[in-house]
This record gives C-alpha cells, structure tokens and sequence, in this order.
C-alpha cells in the first residue's frame, strides 16, 4: 500500500501509511519542521516567537476552564470569579495563569516586535509578513481590552467606559458608533455579554488565523537573522539536503529543542510570578479591579492595563479630544507603514548606521517611558510636557526613517556575504 515515504525513501505502510495517503498532515508537518530550514545563527531575540504561541495556548486552554465557571452577566459575573478564586479547586491557580499569561503575552510579543525592528524582519520579501503579524497585535488589543472588561471590577467598567467613550470623538458617528459597541446607553449587561462573545469566541477564531497566516507567510519567505542575509540566495548544499541553504539547519530538532530551553526558564520565570506576586505591584491586576464595578462611584485614578498604557498617554497629553484619538490611533497605523518608510538596503543594526541606533534607542526608551507616563495619574504639568516631547520623538522616529533612507544619508557597514555565527 503506497503511503507516507519514510527517511529511506521506502513508503510508509500501517496506520501513519493509510492516514497519509488520504490526508498528508504527516508530510505537511515534516515539510514545516525537519524540512523547514532556517538560519543557523539564531540569538536570544528568536526565542520570544515561540514564547507567544506558548502563551496563546495558555490562554486558549485556561480561557476554556474560565469560561465553566463564569457567568457573563452584570449582576453575576465578579461574583462568579470570586467563585472561581474561592471555591472552584485550582481555580485561582488557572485565573491567574490567564491574568497573569495576559501580559506576559503582550511581553513577548513587545519583544517580538522589537527584535523586528533590530534586525529589519519587515523589510523585503518579509513585508507581508510584517503586516499580518500588526494584524496580530491588534487582535490581540482587542482580544485583551474585552477580556479585561469580563471580571466586572471597578478599572473594568471604568475602564470600559473612558475607552469606548473615546470614539465618540469621531465626527457625525460618533455617538452612533458608541452606543453600538456598549450596545446600551450605558456600560451594561448588554455591553458585558458582547465582550464576552468577542472575547471567547470571534477574536479567538481571528487570533488563531492570523497566526497561522503569519506562519504560512514566514515559511514562505524563510526566517531573518541577525545578519540580515537572505540564506536562500546563499550557497546550496549541507550535509542534510544539497537542496537546501548552506547556511541552514532544520527547525527539528536543532530549534525545537533550543526553544525548548527558552521555554523552561520563562515558564519558572511566569510561574514565579503566579505563585507569588501575581498582581505584580498592580500592573497585572489592579486593586480597583477587586472591587465590583458601581457606576456612581468613580476610581481616583482610571488607567488601562499597563500594555495600553503608552497609547493612552499620548491621548492624555493632546489636549484636543479628537487629535488625541487621531494621535493614538496614528501611533498604531504608523507601524503598519514601516515597510515603505524604511527603504534601507541593508536590515539588521549590526550594519547599519549609527544615527539609527541611536533613533531605535530613542524611540524603544519613548515607547517604554510613556508607559510610565500612561500608568500614572495624569496631574503633574511636567509630566505632561515630558508626555508631549516623548510623543514628538515617537512619531519623528518614522519621519527621520523616511528622511534617513529615501535621501541617502545613511552610512552603512558592508553586509556580509553570508551569516556568520553566534557572537
């Protein structure tokens, strides 16, 4: 009977033979893993990829034995996960593993983003790739804003309120478009059972192929390195395939099994975490959100979760409403275009110039102190100020990108020819 064909070239007969022969997932799999061969100079910065979708199973999984036990209604919903914490078994292990998985989510996937940004993993012919993985992000927005409305605690209904109130901003609909997503006049029962919906079902379901378009679109084109050089343009022939780069080995098992490293310390990494300060000084949960949301009495301070907290910054120190959405919503877009406003030739830092080290340093420390700014009061008029000059460096990195490479002022080292090795 024909089948899968094994090492030797020989079908593969018995069941993996008769499954293969009506649905090759056995050579789809091979051909993704021990015959997907990537660089062999990966560094620490490629091990965040596959910490996210360790992250997005977490989620997904503890989501599920969630959603068993929470009741997504206003009157019932923080009393369901003080259940949940109280008197379900292990179940205040499995919501902090999804409170806490949540931002180690977004830490990863910051991190992710960031090496993009490093070694030029938007550049030609990743650009697509670039774009889905911003598609990502968003969803993932998204995906966490809801789920953060779903405890039904004081920063969520908060929270929920000053965020949807923002796009009322939006001239002639506005007020339309507001009243559509609370699906009420007010943050309501209504507005809870919709997050609940998109937060456990629809999202997921985008999330999951976005992913796998992502993955598709990465294989396709082949991994970047911190070299920046295209090891399929490279010399052929290894000591695994005369077909295959010369400088590539195979994902399985030389990756699998450093990723697998990575893996373990983030797991005692996270698990610290959640067996010890999983509010994490208040970052991870905030004390208000212990406290069941009550519509007549308001937080002293509302602040979104900490990964929201750059954008929310730039909002807060625009002093105009709807230019402060402009702005905020212009800080995300503006990622999108970083393909076409960067036409360097050459990707990763290590050859680039040194101006843009120095505006990749700028904008990273930016990004990281108007998180600061985001997650504080808001009261302090230099603060402010400082808000308003760490904006103007946000958005003047991507016009110093377009100016830098489209008039050649950029002195670069010479790339070389091939990847080298580990540093």
């Amino acid at each position: 009977m024909a089948g899968y064909p094994n090492p030797n070239g020989a079908p593969q007969k018995g069941l993996v033979g008769w499954i293969e022969e009506r649905l090759p997932v056995f050579s789809f799999m091979k051909a993704h893993t021990s015959e997907y061969y990537a660089p062999k100079n990966f560094n620490f910065w490629y091990y965040f990829g596959s910490l996210a979708l360790l992250v997005l199973v977490n989620q997904i999984v503890t989501g599920i034995w969630l959603t068993m036990h929470f009741k997504p209604s206003a009157a019932e919903a923080f009393n369901s996960v003080e259940y949940i914490m109280r008197d379900v078994p292990w179940g205040w292990q499995i919501r902090y593993m999804h409170a806490v998985g949540a931002s180690m989510f977004f830490i990863v996937v910051y991190l992710h983003m960031f090496r993009g940004l490093m070694y030029g993993s938007y550049k030609k012919p990743r650009e697509l790739l670039w774009v889905i993985g911003m598609f990502i992000y968003l969803a993932l927005m998204a995906e966490a804003f809801m789920g953060y409305v779903l405890p039904w605690g004081q920063m969520s209904g908060w929270g929920a309120q000053v965020i949807i109130s923002l796009f009322g901003a939006i001239p002639g609909i506005g007020e339309g478009l507001v009243e559509f997503i609370r699906g009420d006049y007010l943050i309501s029962d209504a507005t809870l059972n919709r997050f609940f919906a998109l937060h456990v079902i629809a999202l997921p379901l985008v999330l999951l192929l976005l992913v796998v378009l992502h993955l598709g679109a990465l294989h396709q084109v082949g991994s970047n390195n911190p070299d920046g050089v295209e090891i399929k343009k490279g010399p052929k022939g290894n000591r695994w395939s005369p077909e295959a780069p010369a400088d590539g080995i195979p994902f399985h098992p030389y990756y699998t099994v450093k990723d697998l490293l990575g893996v373990g310390f983030f797991l005692m990494f996270a698990a610290f975490i959640i067996f010890f300060e999983p509010t994490f000084g208040g970052l991870f949960l905030e004390k208000d959100n212990f406290v069941p949301y009550d519509p007549l009495v308001t937080p002293e301070h509302i602040v979104p979760v900490w990964y929201f907290t750059p954008y929310y910054a730039m909002l807060r120190v625009v002093p105009d409403k709807l230019l402060g959405v402009i702005v905020m919503f212009s800080a995300i877009a503006l990622l999108f275009l970083l393909p076409w406003l960067d036409r360097s030739p050459v990707k990763s830092w290590r050859y680039r110039g040194t101006a843009f080290k120095v505006a990749l340093g700028i904008f990273a420390l930016s990004f990281v102190w108007l998180g600061k700014i985001g997650g504080g009061p808001g009261t302090d008029p230099v603060e402010t100020q400082i808000g308003r000059l760490l904006t103007v460096l946000y958005f003047g990195y991507f016009v110093f990108l377009f100016v830098y490479t489209h008039f050649g002022f950029e002195k670069s080292k010479p790339v070389p020819d091939r990847v080298t090795t580990h540093d």
